[in-house]
């Protein structure tokens, strides 16, 4: 009698537990699931490459910044160490040791002391540079000798891309260096040409006192820097 009650309890838990309802998921909340999922992927992606094209730029602007920086590092070093040494070009006349402008062959040419010999090379350590701005590049143009022929040519160098244009501005004394009020330059005495009298061979102009340089950017926009020279006896 009592084998025959445990193994009536023994069928009724089997009964019970083969008719209990099977846990699981639905299609519905599969679906439900993916979706999420894809969505959580796609922002994440987003988010990422977000921040890898933020630093990209970060990047790129830094090493323009770097690029502009060194360029006129150079011509600062240029304009800054000028000296007062007439040379003559390759037509065979006497050239001002300064010359530029929209009237002139280059925006800038100067001659410049400074020039490292660290060979021991038998020259001078003066050097005649010029500035100039082809297919959107500024170019700094320097000579292995100060008085040339038609047979020395320059040795080119590109300091910088995306360059709408080159400008500079001549001041002939400092007195004639005025501020307004707000501390602006008054640049009526600023001349755009620095060249000797058309017409007359072989005739120098002294350098001027301060020189203004302007370069257009295509992505910086107008960058400006002013230069004081040092007085030429």
């Amino acid at each position: 009698m009592h084998q025959g009650r445990c193994l009536a309890k023994v069928l009724a838990r089997r009964h019970s537990r083969e008719k209990a309802p099977q846990k699981g998921f639905t299609l519905v909340e599969v679906l439900v699931a993916m979706a999420i999922t894809a969505f959580v992927s796609v922002l994440s992606y987003q988010t990422l490459s977000i921040a890898i094209m933020g630093i990209e730029s970060a990047r790129d602007a830094s090493e323009r910044l770097h690029e502009i920086n060194r360029a006129f590092t150079v011509m600062s070093r240029d304009i800054r160490q000028i000296a007062n040494r007439p040379v003559v070009d390759e037509f065979g006349q006497l050239a001002s040791a300064v010359s530029g402008g929209p009237l002139a062959r280059d925006p800038l040419r100067l001659t410049r002391s400074g020039w490292h010999n660290s060979t021991g090379a038998p020259r001078s350590t003066l050097q005649r540079v010029a500035y100039r701005v082809e297919e959107g590049q500024l170019l700094r143009l320097t000579y292995p000798v100060l008085d040339r022929t038609t047979a020395i040519e320059p040795i080119e160098t590109v300091l910088l891309d995306e360059v709408d244009a080159l400008e500079f501005r001549f001041l002939p004394t400092i007195n004639d260096l005025e501020v307004d009020r707000n501390q602006a330059i008054d640049r009526r005495f600023w001349q755009e040409n620095w060249l000797a009298e058309v017409g007359f061979t072989n005739q120098l102009i002294a350098p001027p006192a301060a020189i203004e340089m302007r370069i257009t950017l295509a992505d910086w926009g107008e960058l400006e820097r002013l230069y004081v020279m040092p007085s030429f006896q």
